[in-house]
């Protein structure tokens, strides 16, 4: 059985908590393998819908090893207050594994973000303020304080002593603060310790003991591919890397432990925070398409932008992820519209056309999609469970987003509800899928 890397191949918020959920059930292991809260991921299952922020999908199946890998920097206020939740809602947490290597959010990383942002004015990135960026700048500082710093009490406070001194003058205007109060903030953080222990492990080793065994191991990533650090729109990305090689990082792998990776995207394209959106829409269009996908978000619920599938981003996400299968969600989203525009190229603001994603900001930000019109449709989608269900026009629409990118699709989303998937021919020779039709499908 293989390693199964799912990743967003847009600007995040492309479904793939719901896709990890599916495969999560013929799987052994979930890992999550980098990002933060800043993260949501959104599932309905029997009616009931779920918010998961740091927790990997995979929780929702009883009894399945849930890792949250090195490469996550975790919040263990929203993390305890999500197992809290889950608790509260009678899931089976016993499964759960966090690392000892993960980094952790501390109050004054809130701060820092906070106070950033308002200074940046109109300049704004469009984080979510949940403290992510600060955390990943300690850490590559080497500043981070760790989940395994939880478990001692005089490695905590030297930590944090230490990370504070670099930034006495940054967090002056907070000096009154109580929660930057050194006392105070290693009693919190002790016991929060106290709370997770019993999660703690070495993830790393969890994780060769399943792939050495043969069994499947999903790995679950966060955000999106244009959102990447170092690949995504800088500087409006996040602050880790949600390409499908993070997953070796983040999770401590190797290249040769990833057999399948497979992109998540919707039939349409959104965006959350500033940045370059070369296909964006807006008016009653704009706001038709919002309403009836639910676009807004997860964790902040912010209203997302929204626009046409944009070909050349997907296509660039299809490249630096090596994908092998798309999973394309929302389609049914699109009913009811009698033109589907989908772009193919982009125009700068000289005129010059661009077959492939710029690599210079300036050009990205200034460009609009320049698009191939293909027929819609007006059937309810929510009732198919074959291609064949699906109208012509929907089939045509999906077969030219395949053709473009150059990966087969594995999966179409047709509703919010969990058995509103098609399995597709090309999911039959997926390791991970099992079958044609999963048993996910027919829950």
């Amino acid at each position: 059985m293989p390693g199964i890397v799912i990743v967003g191949a847009q600007w995040g918020d492309e479904g793939k908590g719901k896709v990890t959920d599916l495969l999560a059930e013929k799987a052994d292991a979930v890992v999550r393998f980098q990002g933060g809260n800043n993260a949501g991921h959104t599932i309905v299952r029997d009616g009931q819908t779920w918010k998961l922020h740091l927790i990997p999908s995979g929780i929702l199946h009883r009894g399945k090893l849930c890792v949250i890998g090195n490469g996550v920097v975790i919040d263990p206020k929203v993390l305890t207050d999500e197992l809290e939740e889950l608790s509260r809602r009678k899931v089976d947490t016993t499964g759960l594994r966090i690392s000892a290597n993960a980094h952790l959010i501390m109050p004054y990383h809130l701060l820092l973000d906070h106070a950033g942002e308002a200074k940046l004015g109109k300049l704004q990135i469009g984080t979510t303020r949940r403290g992510i960026g600060p955390c990943y700048a300690d850490k590559a500082a080497r500043l981070g304080i760790r989940v395994q710093d939880l478990l001692d009490e005089k490695i905590l406070k030297k930590k944090i002593i230490a990370a504070l001194e670099p930034k006495r003058l940054s967090l002056r205007p907070f000096a009154k603060d109580p929660r930057l109060d050194l006392q105070t903030m290693t009693e919190e953080y002790l016991t929060y310790g106290h709370r997770l222990e019993q999660y703690i492990a070495d993830t790393t080793r969890l994780v060769h003991d399943q792939l050495d065994a043969g069994r499947c191991v999903v790995f679950e990533g966060a955000q999106g591919a244009l959102l990447d650090i170092d690949h995504g729109t800088y500087p409006f990305v996040t602050s880790s890397n949600p390409v499908a090689g993070a997953a070796c990082v983040g999770a401590g792998v190797g290249p040769k432990d990833i057999d399948e990776i497979w992109g998540v995207t919707k039939a349409y394209g959104t965006r959350v925070g500033a940045g370059p959106f070369p296909t964006e829409l807006n008016g009653t269009l704009a706001d038709q398409i919002r309403e009836r996908g639910g676009e807004y978000g997860t964790t902040t619920g912010r209203a997302r932008r929204v626009g046409w599938l944009d070909l050349v981003a997907l296509r660039y996400a299809a490249r630096i992820n090596s994908l092998t299968a798309l999973a394309v969600m929302k389609l049914d989203v699109l009913s009811g519209l009698d033109e589907l525009n989908v772009c193919t190229r982009y125009r700068g603001a000289e005129g010059a056309e661009f077959e492939h994603f710029p690599y210079h900001q300036t050009v990205l930000h200034h460009a609009t999609g320049e698009y191939v019109q293909l027929p819609g449709w007006t059937e309810d989608l929510s009732d198919c469970r074959e291609e064949s269900d699906l109208p012509p026009a929907a089939r045509e629409y999906l077969q030219f987003m395949s053709d473009f990118v150059g990966v087969p699709t594995a999966m179409i989303g047709v509703g919010p509800a969990r058995d509103a998937i098609i399995w597709t021919q090309a999911s039959a020779g997926m390791a991970g899928a099992g079958s044609r039709a999963p048993a996910s499908a027919s829950a």
